[in-house]
């Protein structure tokens, strides 16, 4: 009977989970709306005194 030896395991590096990258993508696309809009009203304000 043989037997093997494993050392210990390095452990497994800490990924971000699926929800935290879900979340962070919707503030980044909140963010570019947010300002897209902005822009858009700015835009609109300009041209209606011009």
């Amino acid at each position: 009977m043989t037997t093997t030896h494993r050392g210990p395991q390095r452990p497994v590096p800490q990924t971000r989970r699926p929800a935290e990258r879900a979340v962070g993508a919707g503030l980044v696309l909140a963010v570019v709306a947010g300002l897209a809009w902005l822009g858009g009203m700015i835009y609109t304000i300009v041209g209606w005194s011009g």
